[in-house]
């Protein structure tokens, strides 16, 4: 089931997902959802996908966004205590979150928007990447108002627990880089790859077989051939800043409120969807090496784990073929 492989890291830091760009092919780049977008498709169709694509993640980012005050996301977290109808986007975003929670055993847990606040999380990443800010004036807030959460499906109404507030994030991106591939396999005939920020779905081999993805991870050498479906990465160091003299980044541990410190600095994850992969992956960071690797064993997903201290760990299933 293991596979222990020593990698001599500089620094555990984990680059971003990389892939080469097949013959014929062609790659877009953007700015959505607080990350950057790159879209693969054949020279000839890149223009309609991305036109697409683009309109998919606006469409998302509107309505998902915590850190945009007129989101629908931010005015019902504005109007928590009270029954408030909602979208459609955003009622199916929250029944997966909340499924999500439920299998995870609450380690998923889309409530941890005030302990986001605790930690000076309160902005985009990009408005905080390297500053130093203030001391928290609460912390931790812990994690469970999931399960107060009210959804009437026949009014289509939420109403979240008084003071929750919650917090999509990297689901949201999953969901919606899912939601732009179903869109371009009606409008794009041919494969192509789409990354945000490291949650990367694919419509279908390229003509050569395999995409060719690096491992996300400095120092790890060969890429694996993924043929299909997905992959997603969580680490403590793409979202990381200082508060006062504390370190932090942004993957809470629900059970303590503070952010995560058990050894492991990435995971990366392949499966079919990519809500799946990010939600698997995030999961299996946060529960540790152990008891992470065990999680995607029931869940029937492979993982990988970059540690902290330079081992790289792999579960059954991973790809191991290198190109």
């Amino acid at each position: 089931m293991w596979d222990h492989r020593a990698v001599a890291l500089r620094s555990p830091a984990p680059a971003a997902p990389n892939y080469t760009t097949p013959a014929g092919f062609a790659g877009a780049t953007w700015a959505a959802m607080g990350t950057t977008l790159h879209l693969i498709a054949p020279v000839a169709q890149l223009e309609l996908a991305q036109t697409h694509a683009q309109a998919c993640f606006a469409t998302w980012e509107a309505t998902l966004s915590r850190f945009r005050p007129t989101s629908e996301l931010s005015q019902l977290n504005q109007q928590s205590g009270s029954t408030v109808p909602v979208s459609k986007l955003l009622w199916d975003v929250l029944a997966t979150a909340l499924a999500a929670a439920r299998a995870s055993h609450g380690i998923y847990d889309p409530t941890l928007g005030r302990g986001m606040l605790s930690i000076g999380y309160d902005r985009t990443f990009s408005e905080i990447a390297g500053l130093t800010l203030t001391a928290p004036g609460q912390f931790p807030v812990l994690g469970g108002a999931w399960r107060g959460i009210q959804m009437d499906a026949t009014q289509r109404t939420v109403t979240l627990p008084a003071g929750a507030m919650l917090d999509f994030g990297g689901i949201a991106k999953g969901m919606a880089v899912d939601a732009a591939l179903a869109e371009l396999t009606q409008v794009v005939s041919g494969p192509v790859l789409l990354n945000a920020g490291g949650d990367l779905a694919t419509i279908g081999p390229p003509p050569d077989g395999a995409w060719s993805v690096a491992i996300p991870g400095a120092g790890i050498p060969g890429a694996i051939a993924l043929r299909g479906g997905a992959m997603a990465t969580s680490s403590i160091g793409q979202r990381a800043w200082q508060q006062g003299q504390t370190p932090r980044h942004h993957l809470l541990d629900p059970r303590t409120g503070a952010p995560v410190a058990n050894g492991v600095w990435a995971t990366t994850v392949a499966t079919q969807s990519c809500a799946q992969a990010e939600v698997a992956a995030k999961v299996a960071l946060i529960l540790g090496e152990e008891a992470g690797a065990a999680f995607l064993t029931r869940w029937g997903i492979a993982g990988s784990f970059l540690m902290t201290d330079g081992r790289h760990v792999t579960t059954a299933g991973w790809p191991t073929e290198e190109v």
